[in-house]
């Protein structure tokens, strides 16, 4: 009998963004809001966006075709190609159809479209390991496709969006591999952030609400990761028995679904909140007000207590495991289903080979409505030629500056959905790499 294949995980990643963005500071003084409140409240530095000349179908084909042509992946090694999006053009076919055109004569490829707002590149990923790992899986490799266009309404909501997408070469034998067996799920029936109107490309979201279902999402997620992990390791307890190490050091660095990064900082330090009610007398936690210990569960759930308190226990562990993560996502907004899988090709791309070898990365995908998942993986191999290939900070700093004028321009006329019979785009600039493939085009 064949022995099953071990060290799922990824093995090539490929990002795509728009070339063009706003500077957050731009943004404020254009909407007429008080300095720093998107730099600094919101944690956001600039925000990519495009115009009528790409869409989710572009996106997606330029991200797929630079994985296959920079990593010299042969189109008939794929038997599974699986999208995760919420960027909608079609009620009936999905993204995965058009990538066929990049397949040539391999028709044999498993796997279509996942939706739940930003949490659909997640399950995407979650299907492909499955599939890898049952008795339908060929040997070949896989493809997941996750990414979105964020838009918002004018508002409080708009300087957190975003556009970009990501795309995962995932099989065995993969430097990042996932830690099998180590996932804690999270869903419930909540109405934080949807999209029941077809007509626009705009969601309904109550943001204040959202992030608090965005917490408990992360509280239960880590109970349930942690649960888990117990039992695979008979009942012994996580984390380091030396003064001033938590269970949290157990992960050397991490990647959240960034909606902004300043949330991300906060869901760290949640974090390390959860270790100090697991063991509040541990040296670590010397300086915590003791009445925290005793909280009401919801109360904690925005208490700037709490909030405050672990955040600064956490700075500079946020700084070192955090930071790498979120150059992305700090420059070129949220990228929904992208999101966290745009945060782990971050931190490959902003941490050396030899540094990351053999440490272990938490993941925590959320997406509204809700799902959520907490998951670990380990670096077992090189990843340098990840990080050459997605060449992130020249990418990043090759991009084009815009007034903030020029993003209100776009939004006017981009919510519509379905397009206008009479369609005629109105985008002047191109970036030089999106692959763009008409439908009907063979």
């Amino acid at each position: 009998m064949a022995a099953r294949p071990q060290n799922i995980g990824i093995k090539a990643i490929e990002l795509y963004f728009p070339s063009q963005y706003v500077e957050q500071s731009e943004l404020e003084k254009h909407d007429g809001v008080s300095t720093g409140k998107y730099t600094i409240g919101l944690g956001q530095t600039k925000m990519t966006f495009c115009d009528d000349r790409e869409d989710i179908y572009s996106f997606a084909l330029t991200a797929t075709s630079k994985l296959l042509k920079n990593y010299n992946i042969d189109p008939n090694s794929i038997g599974r190609v699986e999208v995760g999006t919420e960027t909608i053009l079609d009620k009936s076919k999905s993204v995965k159809t058009v990538l066929m055109q990049l397949f040539g004569d391999n028709t044999n490829l498993e796997g279509v479209d996942t939706i739940n707002a930003c949490y659909g590149g997640t399950n995407a990923v979650f299907n492909t390991l499955n599939w890898i790992e049952s008795s339908a899986w060929d040997g070949r490799d896989a493809i997941v496709v996750a990414g979105d266009i964020a838009l918002y309404a004018k508002g409080n909501a708009r300087p957190t969006g975003g556009a970009g997408c990501v795309a995962l070469l995932i099989g065995p034998d993969a430097p990042i591999a996932f830690e099998p067996g180590l996932r804690g799920t999270y869903m419930s029936h909540v109405y934080d952030f949807y999209k029941p109107d077809l007509t626009s490309e705009y969601p309904y979201v109550d943001g204040h609400y959202s992030v608090n279902c965005y917490t408990e999402a992360l509280d239960a997620a880590y109970r349930d990761y942690c649960k888990r992990e117990a039992k695979l390791q008979n009942g012994h307890a996580n984390g380091e028995s030396a003064d001033g190490k938590t269970p949290l050091d157990r992960f050397d660095y991490m990647a959240f679904h960034s909606p902004t990064c300043k949330v991300v900082q906060k869901s760290y330090a949640r974090l390390l909140y959860h270790d100090y009610l697991a063991n509040p007398d541990s040296p670590a936690f010397a300086e915590v007000p003791g009445d925290i210990r005793d909280m009401d569960y919801q109360k904690s759930l925005s208490d700037k207590v709490v909030e405050k308190t672990f955040m600064n226990l956490t700075k500079k562990r946020y700084a070192e495991r955090l930071s790498p993560a979120i150059q992305v996502a700090t420059n070129c907004g949220n990228m929904y289903c992208g999101s966290v899988w745009s945060g782990l090709a971050s931190l490959i791309a902003h941490v050396d080979s030899a540094t990351l070898d053999g440490k272990r990365i938490a993941l925590f995908s959320y997406g509204s409505g809700l799902a959520s998942s907490f998951m670990s993986l380990r670096i077992n191999g090189s990843t340098e030629k990840i990080s050459k290939t997605l060449d992130i900070p020249n990418r990043l700093a090759a991009r084009r500056a815009v007034p903030p004028f020029d993003l209100r321009g776009f939004l006017r006329t981009a919510p519509r959905c379905p397009p206008t019979k009479e369609l005629r785009a109105q985008g002047r600039h191109l970036h030089t790499s999106p692959r763009y493939i008409l439908l009907g085009e063979g």
